[in-house]
């Protein structure tokens, strides 16, 4: 009987499989207990599915009058949709002016941006609250947005996109009479799209996700991010679980529709060469 070799990529596909399983295991447990009731979650007899499925937590989670979870969520859709575009556009223009314009300092300046990657944003943090809180940012979309608008991350990824940008378009432009501008806006950002999904995504998620700056600058309950609601259901006296868990699916599912939509962008636009294909 003759012996049927694996395929040569078996191993691969076997580790894979079991790197998923490991990685959705948190998301099992997470759908799992949201749709349990306090009984069930606390049960010490195991259960791999609630039976019966309860709903209890998604309405307990939108019930609490003392955390505006629904208007939370409508807070930080507004900072993650005016944070991500607007970020990404500085970061393409910055990235564009460091890689493209040839003036004096432009390496200075490079490596000043370079550097603050390297600077805790604990050194940051009081200086930042200290300037926002002085222009009337407290309790307010736009001061927890403004701060987050420029990243030397989306900067620097934006300048290396540029460097391998063709020069013959850009001569072509100028051949036309525009100028480092007008190239800039009728060649060189139609032709970055790849690299505005990509980043625009990532500055979603990360606005979408942050936490300790919405806390400290949205002090009252109705300026809450909804990771800052969510937190209170950590810190109440008693720990009602199933809409813990409830207040989790609902906040991550925004993120994992952003990433079904832009996950080809996201690969493409890290590692992209050059123009898009």
């Amino acid at each position: 009987m003759a012996v049927v070799p694996l395929p040569r990529r078996a191993p691969k596909y076997v580790l894979a499989s079991v790197l998923s399983v490991i990685f959705l295991l948190p998301f099992y447990i997470m759908v799992r207990n949201a749709l349990m009731t306090r009984q069930q979650v606390g049960s010490p007899d195991w259960s791999w599915l609630p039976d019966p499925v309860s709903w209890v937590g998604f309405g307990d989670l939108f019930a609490d009058a003392s955390v505006p979870m629904a208007h939370s969520l409508w807070n930080s859709f507004l900072v993650a949709v005016g944070t991500a575009p607007v970020g990404t556009l500085f970061g393409s223009m910055a990235g564009y002016a460091l890689a493209r314009i040839a003036v004096p300092g432009r390496r200075a300046v490079f490596t000043y941006v370079l550097v603050t990657l390297m600077i805790p944003q604990s050194v940051t943090f009081v200086p930042t609250f200290v300037v926002v809180g002085s222009l009337g940012g407290v309790d307010t979309e736009w001061g927890i947005i403004a701060p987050n608008l420029f990243s030397a991350f989306t900067v620097i990824l934006f300048r290396n996109f540029y460097l391998r940008f063709p020069a013959e378009i850009e001569e072509a432009g100028r051949l036309d009479g525009l100028g480092y501008l007008g190239v800039y806006r009728r060649l060189v950002l139609p032709n970055s799209g790849s690299m505005l999904a990509s980043l625009g995504a990532l500055m979603f998620i990360e606005s979408w996700n942050a936490f300790l700056w919405p806390l400290v600058i949205g002090q009252d309950p109705s300026s809450w991010t909804a990771q800052v609601a969510l937190s209170t259901f950590l810190t109440a006296q008693s720990v009602n679980l199933p809409a813990l868990f409830a207040g989790a699916l609902v906040t991550i599912a925004p993120l994992v529709a952003m990433f079904l939509v832009a996950q080809r962008f996201v690969v493409r636009g890290i590692a992209a060469s050059g123009l898009e294909e």
